[in-house]
């Protein structure tokens, strides 16, 4: 500024945090003018005369504005105001029922500024979130954003009475996350119209090329998230820039044109530019596993050549902003490279960048300088590209050969092809032995062939070679070897958060961070980073139905039941949300619900056999032993020579369900023949626990000392399995208190969602209890897995425990208690097997009081 410019900078405009309030009055421009005025009146005079209102006034914490057929309430200061204000004027209209009010609530910036009249305004995207969210609601209905549910969600007194409704479109195409916000006596708690009739997006599911039932083990979350689909794109709808992109813009991949001759570069140079542009934080591919499922909506094979026009049409299929196409031609003995984006909506170009190299080995490093380019022109900031941007030759391999034979191998285990992508694998690092993605890729194929001691090697080897990668594939690897090999799950959560935020567009991050967090019982923090992938990806159906889980965990089955039905809305078909309406039917007592959902299964590899689990754990629950042994037994033989993990756990869990139900010897039995097949650290805990419960107290330590020395850093095994197997050893002994204290490490992992060992550690704390002659103590224990069906689900304790908290009533002298909990427990086993040694004492004991 010149020193003759005495111009003032102007000063910016100061944002606030406020809760505002929103609401109108539905069909107020149909009334006639006299009914209008008279119903503005009596909302009027409800809204102003509110506790609310009157205290924020008060403390001059609330602005006031009229909007013609309703008003805004801006809150500041306190964040439940604007919540608690529209239960009580929902409540105070319940006596005036021609005001047809709907409201909306949202939590963000806002600037005061003066109007024409010289009174108090606001303006700023708070105010206007606020309206958007009321737009979406009926009469009667009081819609919250994400960030206020974010906020009261925190509150015991509110969490209950938010219900989940999903995303909804607005105006100009953005999208909102809505709350209902409902009680007994105020709001509505009616599915709104516009979020009923969204449009409904279409998935036909993940199709069965193996048989899928390893996410039913504690240590396979790696598989889970593999089969939910890690790294899939989101799908949402931007403006356009004209030649640039935006980080929330996605982009399909389309095939190469090779004009050479050469094959070697078919399918190669698309993989090694995905690897260059998976890079960025700020570019989003569309998966391949998307590519796929919108490909089968196009009746079109799942592995065709994406040729630009048909990358075109996924792209717009997927709402996607461009597609990246490419070509290669040799020229002499020169080759060009081409790379172009375009605007799958108008097929305007929005970038092209092109390189010349002198011979075929120079190619990949052409197409990694390509790649470097394309972003640049795309819109990415210059610091990150330099940041992320590490050689194709280093981030893949300087083997064309190599690289060749990895695409090949990804490409068969996308099709459930382990045989040949075992094969592709071993050729790939045959060709450049220092090429940790080859090693990485095998490593996930001999896991789902189940072969753990070639998982564990290659995957080994891959984290020794981490260094020789892109950012992105270290950071995978490492969580990935943290996750697989140590098994330190506290770790493997660090090493995923800072995956996710580097790379805060990509949702699988966020899901094995979900899965990490009910695994370690920590389920209202699954609940936010589902929704945070389920923001990201609102097309996949798995992350409903997961979201839906850990809603279930959570105890929220309000919740769970909705996002299931927003799924449904959709006409998502994924296994897994057949998984859970089965759980729920379960919770529910719906026998007729289950059967649906066991029928669904039938005819499908893979998820027959998951439904048979399901029905032989129902069976053990309610007593039925010799149908849950015929489901078992179905299972195992269905699993064995091709499977022997999948048998040898089913062993393990029909051991376990046959110790606790007092069968000893058929205990012993299953659980040799589980060691007989296979001998990990998926199957050990399960069999060292079944005998211990079967009195085989000198094996089942054995084992436990044999998991330690092996796993010392496995979070699970050392805060959770064995210290169960420990303390039940010590009951066995007679040494309760001291059962008691090894379980004290246990505490803040109890409430973990491990199915088929899910709240042992309470169980048995309950058991020690009882041993000690402190009845109070162990039907606190045993209370608690009643109060928890969401985790134990169809697991046999979570039945026993009506029989346990039974004896530890008696125990304090409160009969009348105690003849309640047995009637519960013999009601749930009305039908069991009469001869179970467990069912034999429980009627002697009742008989007795």
């Amino acid at each position: 500024m010149s020193a003759t410019d005495h111009t003032e900078p102007r000063q910016t405009t100061k944002l606030e945090m406020a809760h505002v309030l929103f609401m109108d009055v539905v069909g107020y421009s149909k009334l006639p003018m006299d009914h209008q005025e008279a119903v503005l009146h009596t909302l009027q005079s409800v809204v102003l005369t509110t506790s609310e209102v009157l205290r924020a006034q008060s403390s001059n914490e609330i602005i006031t504005l009229p909007t013609g057929d309703g008003m805004a309430l801006v809150f500041f200061g306190d964040a439940e105001a604007g919540a608690r204000c529209a239960l009580e004027v929902s409540r105070a209209l319940k006596s005036h029922p021609e005001v047809l009010l709907r409201m909306g609530l949202h939590s963000g910036p806002v600037y005061r500024v003066t109007d024409i009249n010289a009174n108090q305004n606001v303006g700023g995207g708070g105010i206007n979130i606020a309206q958007r969210v009321m737009d979406c609601g009926d009469a009667g209905h009081i819609l919250a954003s994400q960030s206020v549910a974010d906020v009261l969600g925190q509150l015991s007194s509110w969490k209950a009475h938010l219900h989940d409704l999903g995303e909804a479109e607005v105006k100009h195409g953005v999208r909102v996350h809505l709350y209902n916000l409902y009680t007994n006596d105020a709001g509505n708690s009616a599915l709104p119209n516009k979020v009923a009739t969204s449009k409904p997006a279409v998935e036909t599911g993940l199709k069965p090329t193996q048989k899928p039932t390893r996410f039913r083990r504690k240590m396979a979350v790696g598989a889970t998230i593999l089969a939910i689909g890690f790294g899939v794109g989101g799908w949402l709808f931007f403006s356009r820039k004209a030649h640039a992109l935006n980080d929330k813009d996605t982009i399909v991949l389309a095939d190469f044109a090779n004009s050479t001759g050469d094959p070697i570069f078919d399918d190669t140079l698309r993989q090694g530019l995905s690897v260059q542009l998976e890079q960025s934080p700020f570019l989003r591919i569309i998966s391949d596993q998307q590519i796929r499922q919108t490909l089968q909506l196009m009746d079109q094979k799942p592995d065709v050549r994406l040729t630009p026009e048909i990358a075109r049409e996924l792209c717009q299929r997927t709402g996607s902003a461009a597609v990246l196409d490419g070509s290669i031609a040799q020229i002499g003995t020169q080759y060009l490279l081409t790379v172009r984006a375009v605007n799958c909506s108008n097929g305007e170009l929005l970038a092209s960048t092109e390189a010349q190299v002198n011979d075929k080995n120079h190619v990949l490093d052409a197409l990694g300088e390509t790649a470097t380019e394309i972003r640049n022109k795309l819109g990415e900031s210059l610091s990150t590209v330099q940041k992320f941007d590490t050689p194709l030759e280093q981030a893949t391999t300087p083997s064309l050969e190599a690289l060749k034979a990895f695409t090949l191998a990804r490409r068969a285990q996308m099709n459930g092809d382990e045989r040949t992508s075992i094969a592709q694998g071993k050729r790939a690092v045959e060709l450049d032995a220092n090429f940790a993605g080859g090693y990485q890729i095998l490593a996930r194929s001999y896991s789902v062939a189940n072969n753990s001691d070639l998982a564990i090697q290659n995957e080994r080897r891959a984290y020794e070679l981490r260094n020789r990668v892109s950012e992105r594939e270290k950071l995978i690897i490492e969580a990935e070897y943290q996750l697989d090999i140590p098994g330190n799950l506290e770790r493997a959560a660090e090493a995923y958060e800072l995956l996710s935020s580097t790379y805060s567009h990509d949702p699988g991050p966020f899901l094995v961070l979900s899965m990490l967090s009910t695994h370690m019982g920590q389920h209202d923090k699954a609940i936010v980073q589902f929704r945070r992938a389920l923001d990201l990806d609102p097309k996949t159906g798995a992350i409903y139905a997961a979201l839906a889980s850990a809603y279930q965990f959570a105890n929220r089955g309000d919740d769970a039941h909705s996002t299931i039905e927003m799924a449904r809305r959709q006409n998502f078909d994924d296994p897994m949300l057949h998984y859970w309406q089965y759980m729920f039917a379960f919770l529910q007592g719906d026998p007729e619900g289950m059967t649906a959902q066991v029928a669904w299964s039938t005819g499908k590899p893979g998820f027959e056999d998951v439904f048979l689990l399901l029905q032989a754990r129902t069976a053990a629950f309610g007593g039925k032993l010799r149908k849950a042994q015929e489901f078992s037994g179905r299972l195992i033989t269905s699993y064995k020579g091709s499977l022997d993990t999948e048998a040898a756990a089913e062993e393990a869990s029909g051991a376990l369900c046959e110790a606790i139900f007092g069968n000893s010897p058929k205990a012993r039995a299953n659980a040799a023949a589980a060691l007989a097949l296979v001998a990990n650290r998926d199957i050990q805990p399960t069999v060292a626990a079944a005998l211990v419960f079967a009195g085989d107290t000198t094996r089942a330590l054995s084992l436990a000392d044999d998991l330690e020395k092996r796993f010392p850093e496995d979070t699970l095994i050392n805060r959770y399995f064995v210290p169960t197997i420990r303390a039940a050893a010590e009951v066995n002994q007679a040494n309760p208190m001291k059962a008691i204290e090894i379980l004290r490490i246990t505490v803040p992992l109890e409430l973990g969602a491990n199915y088929g060992f899910s709240l042992y550690p309470v169980y048995v704390r309950g058991q020690a209890y009882l041993a000690a002659n402190q009845g109070r103590e162990a039907a606190d224990e045993f209370q608690k897995i009643l109060d928890h069906p969401g985790i134990v689900l169809n697991e046999p304790i979570g039945a026993l425990a009506h029989l346990q908290i039974g004896r530890a009533y008696a125990m304090q002298g409160d009969i009348a208690k105690a003849k309640g909990a047995y009637q519960d427990f013999l009601m749930l086993w009305k039908a069991a097997d009469p001869d179970i040694p467990i069912l034999i004492a429980a009627k002697a004991e009742y008989e007795k009081l």
